[in-house]
């Protein structure tokens, strides 16, 4: 076994981020005798997976090689055959896994049917990585609920903007292509009518020298108070708009959102507006397994209040802005006492360009020294 045809699959796994949503990034490396003779990975949702594209693109045959494969193969009939199943077909001898399938469909079963009819399996090679990678998978398979991750740029001071409300641009040019990036990644793009009444954002990804994919877009508008001329309700993308309101918002303006093609869903209403935590359960209801939220302060903080964050992204500009008034990343009343903070753990930090981005998870947990990039 050789840890590197392991990395290289998880290279591999990497490049269908945006298009496989809600299947996992899954990349394979067909080995034999030390050298690679097949690799593929899961490009699109409903396409091949991995280890069928491993195989067809095979330039000798297959049997009695080694495959190295990021998650756990499949033994259930989706949208395509299991995948588990052809490995035996093909007469490779030894499966080499970085980690189990949580999908209650396989979990642990493809591991099971390649031991019982005498292939070798291994488990565990850089289970952590693959892990990470599907982050977001691994929490929707389980639960459903989208996997939501906190998108920020602000000053070193934490101000998202001057104290008159300009804030284009924060960061720099490098940080904002990684926003556009994880907009790419992710099955929707959320923020509030606020950041749409300020900065009328398009919320479409655009990536240089490439197409990327729009995610869907979602805005949190208690009252329905967007204007019908809203970019976000009328950009040039096939992703749709969803408007998240609540009993506040009058019957003839959502009327007219939804002659503009707007899905609204109506959550109970809470202190805060909308009821995020129902808005999430509705969206894994659609299918939609992630969420990157850019909002402003306000909904910043109600989400963090309202546990529906999973891990944070902040951008963060080698200047201070100062003022008493400009808003901070999060808003709200903020927290009485230090016991009561939002912990973060596993944090990792990344020069990108000119500034730097810190990335966490919310919750308690046990912890990992923070590492830099």
């Amino acid at each position: 076994m050789n840890i590197q045809y392991m990395r290289r699959a998880l290279h591999l796994a990497k490049k269908g981020e945006g298009y496989t949503n809600p299947n996992p990034l899954v990349g394979a490396v067909l080995v034999r005798n030390d050298r690679i003779i097949g690799e593929g990975y899961h490009e699109a949702y409903g396409a091949n997976h991995a280890e069928i594209n491993a195989m067809l693109h095979a330039t000798e045959d297959v049997r009695g090689a080694d495959l190295y494969v990021t998650l756990e193969p499949c033994s259930h009939y989706g949208k395509t055959p299991p995948c588990a199943q052809a490995i035996l077909n093909k007469g490779i001898k030894r499966v080499i896994v970085a980690a189990a399938d949580p999908n209650p469909l396989v979990s642990g079963s493809g591991i099971a049917l390649l031991w019982e009819n005498g292939v070798e399996v291994i488990t565990g090679v850089l289970e952590d990585e693959s892990r990470r990678l599907n982050e977001i998978f691994f929490k929707y398979i389980t639960t459903g609920i989208p996997f939501c991750i906190l998108k920020t740029a602000m000053s070193l001071d934490g101000k998202i903007a001057t104290r008159t409300g300009d804030s284009q641009w924060i960061t720099g040019e490098s940080a904002r292509k990684q926003v556009h990036l994880l907009r790419h990644r992710a099955a929707c793009v959320m923020t509030g009518v606020g950041t749409v009444l300020s900065d009328d954002p398009l919320l479409t990804t655009r990536l240089p020298g490439k197409k990327g994919k729009d995610a869907v877009r979602v805005i949190v508008d208690s009252s329905a108070r967007i204007p019908l001329d809203a970019k976000v309700l009328n950009p040039d993308s096939d992703a749709p708009t969803i408007l998240a309101v609540t009993e506040k918002a009058k019957n003839k303006k959502i009327e007219e959102l939804e002659q503009k093609g707007v899905k609204i869903i109506v959550t109970p209403l809470t202190e805060s507006g909308v009821d995020l935590a129902f808005l999430m359960k509705k969206l894994g209801e659609e299918g939609l397994d992630s969420v990157l939220l850019e909002g402003g302060s306000k909904l910043n903080d109600s989400a963090l209040r309202q546990g529906i964050v999973d891990k944070v992204n902040f951008f963060i500009a080698p200047i201070i802005l100062g003022g008493g008034t400009a808003k901070t990343a999060v808003g709200g009343r903020g927290v009485d006492f230090l016991k009561d903070a939002f912990p973060l753990r596993n944090l990792r930090t990344k020069r990108i360009g000119g500034d730097m981005m810190i990335e966490g998870y919310v919750g308690t947990g046990e912890g990992t020294p923070c590492s830099q990039d």
